[in-house]
């Protein structure tokens, strides 16, 4: 293994170490992972690891906060000013739409979600803090002009993302839940239209409060 630091590798050799955190949690999960097995797969020295990203911990939170991981915040929200325009269970549906389109295409995410289920230790709480976080900043983003006092949309969302994630790790090894498809478009549709009518409910509230 060759020990590099010129700025025109580093930039890919930090790209390289976290692409291997995420390959090495989602094929063995959060109990083998280690520095000289992320630098092996890599194909680095383990030096590397702590001059770049100052040990492990530092190293896992640029994973979780990478595309590679979990969507940035664009990706679920697109443009603002077009999503401002939509009420409160438009935008909602929108976002829990995008969120689940990402996820199913990030199918690596989904199994280092599997297993922090069974695995709690330092390095699930850093993946979780920092979706926790996304997650704050996301609602806030989409519903920063919305009179809350009305509803408690930050427990309605969470509790529809909490359910919509549940069914995707779900989806890796369950084809069906409560006789409707993880696995097709067309089981997908269906959870997708039930987001939709949850969402709706929201405007509904809104007015009668009215």
């Amino acid at each position: 293994m060759a020990l590099t630091d010129n700025s025109r590798d580093r930039a890919q050799t930090e790209q390289r170490l976290i692409a291997a955190v995420g390959q090495l949690l989602a094929e063995q999960g959060f109990q083998s992972i280690g520095v000289n097995a992320i630098a092996r797969t890599a194909g680095v020295d383990k030096v590397l690891i702590y001059r770049y990203f100052d040990g492990l911990p530092k190293l896992l939170a640029c994973y979780g906060k990478s595309s590679n991981f979990w969507p940035s915040a664009d990706e679920v929200l697109g443009d603002r000013v077009t999503l401002l325009q939509l009420s409160a269970g438009q935008r909602l549906q929108l976002v829990l739409e995008r969120l689940v389109h990402s996820l199913l295409a990030r199918p690596q995410t989904l199994a280092i979600m599997a297993w922090e289920l069974s695995q709690q230790n330092a390095l699930t709480t850093t993946l979780a803090d920092i979706r926790e976080q996304w997650g704050i900043d996301v609602l806030q983003q989409a519903t920063s002009d919305l009179a809350h006092e009305q509803r408690d949309i930050s427990a309605i969302a969470n509790f529809l993302v909490a359910g919509v994630q549940y069914l995707l790790v779900r989806s890796r090894n369950t084809q069906h839940y409560g006789g409707i498809s993880l696995q097709t478009d067309e089981g997908w549709v269906r959870w997708q239209k039930a987001i939709a009518t949850l969402c709706h409910a929201i405007d509904i509230q809104d007015d009668h409060t009215d």
